[in-house]
C-alpha cells in the first residue's frame, strides 16, 4: 500500500491492553496500541524499508523519503482527527526506541472520501501503511493489526473496512485473502495500459456486528 499524507490522528485506541490484544507468536508477544510521539523515528524506517527497499538508486534517496514519511506521519498524530489511528505492535525485547520497546509493525486507519466522479458517495473506513519489521515478518503481526482496524471500525459504527493491493504483490494478496478480503474493484490505470505497472486493487470485506472473524 502506498504512503498517504491525508490522514490526521485520533485520541488513544484503547487505555490499557487487554489479554485479548497479547499474542503469542513462538518467537515473541506483543500488544497493539497506538502509535506516539517517540515512535516517529522507527516508524519512519519501519514504513520506508518496507516501500522503498534500498535497491539501485533508491538508497541514494533512502534518507529523504524516510524524512518524508517522518513528516507526514507527525503531522496526522498532530491533526488529531476523530476518525483517524494509527496503531503499532509493541514486541517483547531490548530497547530500540525512545519508548523503551520494540516495534515490530504499523497500521493507519482513517475514513476516506469518495472519488470526485461518485459525488453522492458515503465515507468509508480505509486501511493504510500496514507495514511490518523484516524480522517480524511471517509471525501474524500483520493479522493482528488488520484485526484491531476492524475492532475500529466496528467502533466508529462501519461494518465495511476497505484498502488497496497492487496487483503483483502476491504475499499481501494472500495475507487480506485469508483475512477474508474481496476483490471489489480493479482500478483503472493509464500507467498500467501504457507502461505495463502492476494494477491497483480495490479490496472490500464486510465486517460481523457480533464481532470480528
Amino acid at each position: 500500500m502506498d504512503v498517504n499524507p491525508c490522514f490526521s490522528f485520533l485520541t488513544p485506541y484503547e487505555p490499557a491492553p487487554t489479554s485479548q490484544d497479547v499474542v503469542t507468536t513462538g518467537v515473541s508477544n506483543f500488544t497493539i496500541r497506538t502509535a506516539q510521539v517517540l515512535d516517529l523515528t522507527t516508524l519512519a524506517e519501519i514504513l520506508t524499508d518496507s516501500f522503498h527497499p534500498r535497491t539501485g538508486v533508491i538508497r541514494w534517496a533512502y534518507p529523504m523519503l524516510r524524512l518524508g514519511i517522518y513528516e507526514d506521519l507527525r503531522n496526522r498524530l498532530r491533526a488529531n482527527s476523530p476518525h483517524y489511528v494509527c496503531l503499532v505492535a509493541v514486541a517483547d525485547g531490548s530497547k530500540v526506541t525512545d519508548s523503551g520497546e520494540v516495534l515490530a509493525g504499523t497500521v493507519e486507519i482513517a475514513l476516506r472520501s469518495p472519488p470526485s466522479w461518485q459525488p453522492h458517495g458515503s465515507q468509508y473506513p480505509y486501511i493504510s501503511n500496514l507495514a511490518v519489521r523484516k524480522s517480524y515478518r511471517r509471525l501474524g503481526v500483520a493479522r493482528q493489526l488488520l484485526l484491531a482496524c476492524e475492532r475500529t471500525s466496528l467502533e466508529w459504527g462501519f461494518p465495511d473496512l476497505y484498502l488497496h493491493v497492487l496487483e503483483n504483490n502476491h504475499q499481501a494478496r494472500q495475507l487480506y485473502l485469508k483475512a477474508g478480503y474481496q476483490l471489489h474493484q480493479v482500478e483503472p490505470s493509464y500507467s498500467a495500459w501504457l507502461f505495463g505497472q502492476p494494477k491497483r486493487l480495490f479490496l472490500h470485506k464486510h465486517l460481523d456486528l457480533g464481532g470480528t472473524s
